[in-house]
């Protein structure tokens, strides 16, 4: 997969002059819409100067401003591309890319995995464990047609190492029933890839609005959630497919369960040890009870 170019902008940011980096960080908290104004839209929501957005732009490697526009415009078809679009433009369903056999799709994906997490700054990854593992925070997660289930894996992981993690399941109006008891003290986490629902937008904004941290998981091209987010981690979806990829989304899933885990390695213990209690004396759980045998690791149903 060719680099979006909010993925060149980020790996460039130390290349840029205190000004560009404005102009930088600018477009990508409203990716790519503010790119496509013109240049003193750009300049003005900025910050900065007009010259600067063109000192930014050749910065990227473009000729003028409106290459740079024309990068944008291209990445945003891609981002509103439909899996039956997706699939004409590579020849068609069931038909392979040309050289690629089978096991292309796992390459990809672990080639997805591994660009996300090198394009990950540790420190954002260490900044949103740190917010997740605050039991004065309430947590709350959300995600769209495909991307929920990884929601509801990463809170059913959560709820065992801390308090206060909470699913938002079912309808819009469902999730803002929730709104009325949210505020500065709650963190919403948000998994939002192309075709991005409008309904998750919505969602977002109006928690923002309330003071909420919301911490976006999303693709290269950025959710438009991106412009309220506090904390934004893209991973890479594209493989030889129609279907996008959910490989890098559930590793950085998983990590930042794993990143509050051992953030509080005495508490994760206490609370894990107090649930397999309730599980040996839990009637409805077929598994042998303490005074059995048990052998090997973890026991079926631990997943």
């Amino acid at each position: 997969m060719t680099q979006s170019l909010a993925e060149e902008i980020r790996e460039r940011l130390g290349e840029c002059t205190a000004t560009e980096r404005r102009a930088a960080l600018a477009l990508l908290g409203n990716y790519p819409v503010l790119g496509l104004g013109t240049v003193a839209q750009f300049a003005a929501a900025a910050g900065v100067s007009s010259p600067t957005i063109l000192r930014f732009a050749t910065r990227m490697g473009f000729a003028t401003y409106a290459a740079l526009q024309t990068r944008l415009r291209t990445e945003l078809e891609d981002q509103l591309r439909s899996p039956l679009a997706k699939a004409q433009a590579g020849g068609g369903v069931g038909k392979p890319v040309a050289g690629q056999g089978i096991g292309a799709l796992a390459d990809a994906a672990r080639t997805n995995i591994a660009e996300t997490f090198r394009q990950l700054p540790e420190a954002e990854l260490a900044a949103v464990v740190a917010l997740l593992a605050d039991e004065r925070r309430t947590v709350h997660l959300l995600g769209g047609r495909f991307t929920d289930a990884l929601a509801r894996y990463m809170a059913a992981h959560l709820r065992i190492v801390r308090s206060g993690v909470v699913h938002l399941p079912g309808q819009e109006g469902n999730w803002r029933d929730l709104l009325l008891d949210m505020g500065r003290r709650d963190v919403l986490v948000v998994f939002d890839i192309r075709r991005y629902q409008a309904d998750l937008g919505r969602m977002a904004e109006s928690a923002s609005a309330l003071g909420v941290t919301v911490v976006l998981v999303t693709d290269s091209w950025l959710s438009p959630i991106a412009s309220v987010a506090a904390h934004v981690l893209p991973a890479r979806v594209t493989v030889p497919s129609p279907w996008d990829s959910a490989a890098a989304l559930l590793v950085i899933a998983e990590t930042l369960v794993a990143g509050v885990t051992q953030h509080d390695p005495e508490r994760s213990e206490r609370r894990m040890a107090m649930l397999e209690r309730h599980r040996d004396t839990d009637p409805a759980d077929p598994r042998p009870g303490p005074s059995a045998t048990r052998t090997g690791g973890p026991q079926d149903g631990d997943g």
